[in-house]
């Protein structure tokens, strides 16, 4: 039995929290804040892909697919392309003051 879902009269926060767990919303968001932030971070310091794939060694394309969040990419790469940009990931208390991406 599948369930129905209008659009009519539901709000996105209601139909995300039917759709997906907890942990898939957090995943979510989480992604979405540290790609926001990355694509802030080249942008301000005025860097192409290309010239970020020259500095951190990780192909345009890769960037590319990382920055329209089509692709998950690992640690390893990450802090790859984050350590040219000045910027290092950092672990923080859930409950700590965090950018609004909502």
């Amino acid at each position: 039995m599948t369930k129905e879902y209008s659009s009519v009269g539901s709000e996105w926060q209601q139909v995300r929290a039917e759709l997906y767990t907890p942990e898939e919303i957090a995943e979510c968001d989480l992604r979405v804040a540290l790609i926001g932030e990355f694509i802030k971070a080249r942008h301000e310091q005025n860097i192409t892909q290309k010239q970020l794939e020259e500095l951190s060694g990780v192909k345009q394309p890769v960037i590319a697919r990382l920055e329209r969040g089509t692709s998950i990419p690992s640690i390893s790469t990450l802090i790859k392309i984050l350590v040219p940009l000045g910027k290092k990931l950092a672990i923080v208390p859930i409950d700590a003051e965090v950018p609004s991406w909502k």
